[in-house]
C-alpha cells in the first residue's frame, strides 16, 4: 500500500542525509534550484539514498525523470505498492 505523505516523509529524510538540510524546508515543489548542492553529483548521491532507504532501484530514464520532489515521489510510490 502507498502513502504519498509517509513517502514525502521518509524523502524529506533522505534530503537530510543527502544535503544535511532542514527536511521540513523540502516540498512536494522543491526542486534543484533550492538547494545549492543538488547538481548532478548531488543528485546521483540522492538517488543512491533514495534506493538504500526505500529498498527500490531507478532505471536511467527515472533518475532523470527526478526533477523536484513531486516527481521523486510519484517515482517511487509505484515500486513501493509492488514490494507488498
Amino acid at each position: 500500500m502507498s502513502d504519498p505523505d509517509h513517502t514525502l516523509t521518509k524523502v524529506q529524510q533522505v534530503f537530510q542525509a543527502a544535503f544535511d538540510m532542514n527536511p521540513q524546508l523540502v516540498t512536494m515543489e522543491t526542486n534543484p534550484k533550492d538547494i545549492p548542492a543538488w547538481d548532478s553529483v548531488g543528485h546521483l548521491e540522492l538517488v543512491s539514498k533514495l534506493e538504500l532507504a526505500f529498498g527500490v532501484a531507478f532505471d536511467v530514464d527515472e533518475v532523470i525523470e527526478m526533477e523536484n520532489v513531486r516527481e521523486i515521489v510519484r517515482i517511487i510510490e509505484p515500486k513501493l505498492s509492488k514490494k507488498v
